[in-house]
């Protein structure tokens, strides 16, 4: 399975809205074309929101950024995986994640309500290979499941600091994946307003403010949007030049592929295929 160096994480690519296939498959397509290797799909999505961008594309990864365990049993996602990969080999990779207390009802012990999950994904027939899913791995015993029991991590709201982190935790072998926060603004208030509407649901999330609390920021960090500091670590932002560099930290930092997520204007389900094609172009991608 090749992701290439940098993919695309975006939440509106997975909507179920009947109007919008269209959209979603023709910019699925300019996204192989453009030379991303993988689609990342946000907003908690099954299995099954893979399949449309997979039949309209022929090399480009898919994968879910995250599923949600809480949400599909294991053995129904171990069928729908093989039925995907045996009609399209190579072309999918099942990210798995806990989300959070604050949207689980019933929410108990993370780490081992994973640990039960792959083990179910394992005694499924057949089973979801570890080569063929990866874990939203944060703290260091989610980590290291990922390292042990998948194809490696897939963070999410991290700085290049912590890919350093996690790098070593993981070893050199297992994939890191990273998402990356992109706002293609080079005003500095604009910019920071943009992240800071984007970031205010995150703030609320448990798993979230203890990592940024382990990654050294503050309290005070956190509080009122965030701070400056605590965004300008968080989001790429500035001119396409800036935002390269930005990356290639992230890539620097030990990360094979980054998943970047372009944050362009209030609603989380638009698709901006202008910012994707200029930072296409910024990154030197592989273009078809």
């Amino acid at each position: 399975m090749e992701l290439g160096r940098v993919g695309v994480w975006n939440i509106g690519l997975r909507s179920e809205d009947p109007d919008a296939r269209g959209e979603i498959a023709d910019a699925a397509a300019e996204l192989e074309e453009l030379g991303y290797g993988a689609i990342w799909l946000g907003g908690s999505p099954g299995v099954q929101h893979a399949v449309p961008l997979i039949v309209a594309t022929s090399r480009i990864v898919v994968a879910t950024g995250i599923l949600n365990i809480w949400e599909h049993d294991a053995a129904t996602v171990a069928r729908q995986h093989t039925e995907l990969t045996s009609e399209h080999p190579g072309r999918f990779l099942l990210g798995l994640g806990v989300s959070h207390s604050a949207m689980v009802p019933n929410y108990r012990h993370p780490y081992s309500a994973m640990v039960e999950y792959l083990d179910a994904l394992d005694a499924a027939a057949p089973a979801v290979p570890k080569n063929e899913r990866v874990l939203a791995a944060l703290g260091p015993k989610m980590l290291e499941l990922a390292r042990d029991r998948a194809l490696g991590a897939h963070p999410y709201l991290v700085t290049p600091e912590f890919v350093s982190h996690a790098r070593e935790t993981l070893g050199r072998a297992p994939l890191l994946a990273p998402e990356a926060k992109v706002v293609v603004e080079a005003d500095p208030g604009r910019a920071r307003a943009l992240a800071r509407k984007h970031l205010a649901i995150y703030l609320q999330m448990e798993n979230y403010t203890r990592n940024l609390l382990r990654l050294g920021f503050t309290e005070d960090d956190l509080r009122e949007g965030g701070s400056d500091r605590l965004i300008d670590s968080c989001f790429a932002w500035g001119d396409l030049d800036t935002i390269r560099k930005r990356i290639a930290a992230f890539h620097d930092a030990g990360a094979d592929h980054v998943a970047v997520q372009v944050i362009a204007g209030g609603d989380r389900m638009n698709l901006p295929r202008r910012e994707w094609r200029e930072l296409a172009g910024a990154l030197g991608l592989p273009s078809a």
